[in-house]
């Protein structure tokens, strides 16, 4: 898809259709990360939601891990 650079006060702004923005699950004020590679003359734009569910479950596991012991103690009173 092709899109035209907006002027935003002092930025640039890239327009995302509607029908991309329900097929990726994003809505207005979500947040996503912006990576410029200038050297492959490349911006990539994406949810952090991702992130934000992998830094969760690792953290998690690293919990159940951790207090395994306890939580299983926990489970049988």
């Amino acid at each position: 898809m092709t899109q035209k650079l907006l002027k935003v006060g002092s930025s640039a702004a890239v327009t995302i259709p509607k029908k991309s923005l329900k097929e990726l699950g994003l809505k207005i004020g979500d947040e996503v990360r912006v990576d410029v590679n200038v050297r492959a003359g490349k911006v990539t734009i994406e949810s952090t939601r991702a992130t934000v569910r992998n830094e969760v479950l690792e953290w998690t596991d690293r919990f159940i891990k951790q207090y395994r012991p306890a939580l299983e103690a926990l489970a049988k009173k």
